[in-house]
């Protein structure tokens, strides 16, 4: 048992004690009744009951004083869902405009990061898009509106130019950063391209690999429309504990995407106990005593006449 005022607490049980001792210690009330040669009793057992029912309102006193102490209980350790921060790096070069089922590889890619993004409620996402450049769309954020919006503004079709190409060493690293502004929660990345990138080649992809390991960042990419997977890409996405993955229909990108969160659960974790108002058996018992006085007070009261 806690509570929030704890003085006012002390303070309840030393005026409920004071006017307890007050009712049974005061002096007699004595009525004089007329009365010739008769035997005057002198009603003692009276007393009893009618002190006891006077005693209701300092209990009520003392009760109203333990409210405004604030009486606390803890309440049960409940499991947090831990937030994953994920980058969302697609790639809106020429070659994404090529059609992939009833529309083109960019229409895919965004219905399912959209999809991503509604069953993976709670985890915070960014959508970057990059070409021979990148551009931040959308910082890390739980409000996803603006990812749903995005599709009509970075359409290939309309893309700036020097956004045409492809070099995903280079979006690696540009998410890398933004991803390592958030201090709290995991890190994922979840690339998003349909071709070979010139600038992981050599020792890039190595490098590459080694700084996402050393700051706990996993990185998953998708590949659409292809028949293989870049050999660098493999090696990133495996030494960063993600996974590479080939979609060659656009159903196969909505289950890649299932997949993706079967492997990167959520982790949950216990919280601390938190402390809660606790009213209800305090309200009961003056609801109570107030019942009691109100029936005490059709006749088991002290009446000087």
């Amino acid at each position: 048992m806690m509570f929030r005022y704890p003085l006012l607490l002390w303070l309840g049980i030393a005026v409920g004690i004071g006017l307890l001792f007050w009712f049974w210690k005061r002096p007699g009330r004595r009525t004089v009744l007329p009365s010739d040669q008769v035997d005057r009793p002198r009603g003692l057992w009276w007393s009893v009951p009618i002190n006891l029912a006077e005693s209701l309102a300092a209990l009520l006193a003392v009760l109203v004083l333990i409210l405004l102490a604030g009486p606390q209980r803890l309440g049960e350790p409940e499991s947090k869902r831990e937030m994953t921060n994920i980058e969302l790096c697609l790639d809106v070069s020429g070659s994404m405009t090529a059609q992939f089922g009833s529309g083109t590889r960019y229409d895919a890619a965004m219905a399912s990061l959209n999809d991503f993004c509604s069953f993976r409620k709670g985890d915070a996402f960014g959508l970057t898009f990059f070409g021979n450049n990148t551009l931040n769309w959308c910082p890390l954020t739980q409000d996803v509106s603006a990812i749903k919006c995005s599709p009509p503004f970075m359409r290939p079709e309309v893309a700036p130019p020097w956004m045409g190409g492809t070099e995903i060493a280079k979006a690696l690293r540009y998410c890398r950063k933004l991803l390592n502004e958030r201090t709290e929660g995991d890190r994922m990345i979840v690339l998003i391209t349909d071709g070979d990138s010139y600038d992981l080649r050599g020792e890039n992809a190595e490098e590459l690999a080694k700084e996402l390991t050393k700051d706990r960042i996993s990185v998953f990419a998708i590949i659409i429309g292809q028949n293989r997977i870049q050999d660098e890409v493999v090696d990133i996405t495996q030494k960063t504990g993600g996974e590479a993955f080939m979609a060659q229909d656009p159903e196969a990108m909505v289950s890649i995407f299932k997949q993706i969160d079967k492997l990167k659960q959520a982790k949950m974790e216990k919280t601390i106990a938190e402390a809660k108002d606790d009213f209800k058996p305090y309200c009961i018992a003056g609801l109570v005593l107030a019942g009691l006085q109100l029936a005490a007070a059709f006749g088991l009261r002290y009446s000087p006449w």
